[in-house]
């Protein structure tokens, strides 16, 4: 059992750095895997650990960083670093917005290692606490450590410093274990450390990894301790590295669902974040994507090729072929293949979106059904209603949106028009081909009276020479040919 709770305890995060190798006008920490931005995922292992202050450290980029932590992390304090570089210069500006007689355990993590998990730091807080070290060091041994700081050890196996790949020598360069970048410090002893070091290096830095060498020169005990599991040290620097523990959380997430009770035919295709949630029984078909606060209820059947963002599927439901963003979809329902559900959307239990539809802002009650090559937009529709193909719901007249109201047992006919805002009560019906400018009362028809007008010999005479004129030609003497021994056959 871990023994922060009964330690004073601060999370520093590092997110100060430019992240150049990205590439991009995002903060590199803002990248997202899994539904979460990089430093997200620091953040959320970080409050987790129930420490006194989480502390977030920016400066490249800090505009565009701040809000998201301000926004969805309110109890974490931001840091700024100054000009002065380094991650020891980083952790220097963290330690001064803590309070002036914090004492404790400064655990010190990066916004760029987004695998790191809780278990892995409370292992580390209770092996630092426990063997009365006053700085303890996360390792990793990589089968290729370059641009990693190198642990250079004693010839007993003590810890005896980090050396940086670009400050190292030949020799140095062929160690394999290296600096997994997250540390415990003791508060009193940290802050001593770090104003003893400078920027004597090739980067010019001041680094973190010197005040560990500060103290143990000084004649404390500091320990390193390697990681079981090389990818929660996984740090991001550039895009390859992004879709490769993105891939590998990804199927993380997957099996930890399938060990849970959820069928996932095809993890390699199937992409779940973090914040998603899954009955007991659910199917996950390949191409699937579960994103945001997407849950799915008990025994569900989702995809293939489905898109969810921030939906709500109920029990027994079927998703085919479909992208939904904010939409609810109740339980025994179906929707698709290829159904558009825009925000709004509320699909009633045992209702149906079918083929080519799209929804927005619309409440479709439960056994409701709006089958084929239909838009519905800013509308209400009662229980057991049937919405005829290729109904369109005109809600926009140029300048506002209005709404529309279908009671409940309602049958529309094929091709119809609704222009809002209008009402069709209950038990109505609406004849094909129909533009229904009025509302309806319970059980009325709905119709537009206008007679079919056939206009002969039209094709012949504005159409002569084309191929349609040619076949209604040859009809045409068919039909005399047949007309005429019809006629010898009655005589």
């Amino acid at each position: 059992m871990t023994k922060t709770g009964e330690q004073h305890l601060a999370v520093v995060v590092l997110a100060a750095g430019a992240g150049t190798r990205m590439k991009s006008n995002k903060p590199k920490v803002m990248h997202e895997i899994a539904g979460l931005p990089l430093l997200g995922h620091a953040l959320a292992t970080a409050s987790s650990l129930g420490a006194s202050y989480v502390v977030p450290v920016i400066r490249h980029q800090k505009d565009s960083i701040a809000p998201y932590i301000e926004a969805f992390y309110p109890n974490a304090t931001i840091a700024e670093q100054d000009q002065i570089p380094g991650t020891g210069r980083a952790v220097e500006c963290a330690l001064e917005v803590l309070p002036a007689d914090f004492k404790g355990a400064v655990v010190v993590t990066s916004g760029d290692v987004p695998m790191l998990d809780v278990a892995t730091l409370e292992g580390l807080i209770d092996a630092h606490l426990s063997n009365g070290c006053v700085a303890t060091i996360l390792t990793a041994v990589l089968d290729d450590p370059s641009g990693y700081g190198r642990i250079v050890r004693t010839s007993d196996g003590s810890f005896l410093r980090i050396i940086e790949h670009r400050d190292a020598t030949k020799k140095q360069l062929d160690i394999r274990e290296v600096n997994a970048g997250v540390y415990v410090f003791d508060a009193d002893h940290l802050r001593t450390a770090l104003s003893r070091i400078g920027t004597h290096n090739a980067q010019g830095e001041k680094y973190l990894t010197d005040a560990a060498a500060e103290l143990i020169q000084e004649g404390f005990d500091v320990q390193a301790i390697p990681v079981t599991d090389n990818w929660l040290v996984a740090g991001i620097n550039d895009r390859v590295q992004l879709s490769e523990v993105g891939a590998e959380l990804n199927r993380r997430i997957c099996e930890a669902w399938q060990l849970a009770g959820v069928t996932i035919l095809d993890p390699s295709s199937t992409w779940i974040d973090v914040t998603v949630q899954l009955g007991q029984d659910v199917t996950l078909l390949p191409g699937t994507y579960l994103k945001g606060l997407t849950t799915i209820g008990e025994g569900a059947t989702v995809g293939p090729e489905v898109v969810l963002v921030d939906c709500k599927v109920g029990e027994g439901a079927s998703v085919v072929k479909t992208h939904a963003s904010g939409s609810s979809i109740g339980a025994g329902a179906s929707v698709g293949p290829y159904a558009y559900l825009r925000p709004g959307t509320d699909l009633g239990a045992e209702g149906k979106i079918g083929t080519f539809v799209e929804t927005k802002n619309a409440k479709i009650g439960a056994g409701s059904k709006v089958p084929h090559l239909s838009y519905v937009g800013d509308a209400e529709i009662g229980v057991e209603s049937n919405i005829g193909a290729g109904t369109i719901f005109a809600n926009y007249d140029g300048v506002k949106k209005h709404r529309s109201v279908i009671g409940s047992h309602v049958r529309t006919g094929s091709h119809n028009v609704f222009v809002a805002p209008i009402e069709i009560a209950d038990g109505a019906y609406t004849a094909a081909g129909t533009v229904v400018r009025k509302s309806v009362a319970a059980g009325d028809l709905a119709m537009n009276l206008a007679p079919q007008r056939n206009i002969a010999g039209w094709v012949l005479d504005k159409r002569p020479g084309s191929a349609a004129a040619a076949a209604a030609q040859a009809a045409q003497a068919s039909g005399s040919s047949q007309k005429a021994s019809d006629q010898d056959s009655n005589n």
